[in-house]
């Protein structure tokens, strides 16, 4: 089973960088065959990349944050990672 923990920012920023790099190249090469010319490519990847970086980012935080869909015990680590150290929690009740 996978356990999902919280993405650190840092960790989400380079992984929209390294997939908007993938995704950039293949922008590239369909505008480049669709339309013939190189500049046009350029300019199209240039624009997108930066846009699409921002909404990644922002997409994988969010999906990150929301709790819905997410296996009950990975919520329940989740919480105690973030509890201070030297506390434990406890299921309510007991």
């Amino acid at each position: 089973m996978l356990i999902r923990v919280p993405e650190a920012h840092s960790r989400s920023f380079i992984k929209a960088v390294s997939w908007r790099v993938v995704g950039s190249l293949d922008t590239f090469v369909i505008v480049w065959l669709t339309t013939g010319q190189l500049k046009f490519a350029g300019l199209v990847i240039g624009i997108e990349t930066f846009t699409k970086i921002i909404i990644y980012y922002f997409h994988e935080q969010f999906w990150a944050w929301l709790p819905w869909w997410r296996p009950a015990k990975a919520a329940e680590i989740v919480g105690a990672a973030s509890a201070p150290v030297g506390t434990t929690t406890l299921a309510p009740g007991v």
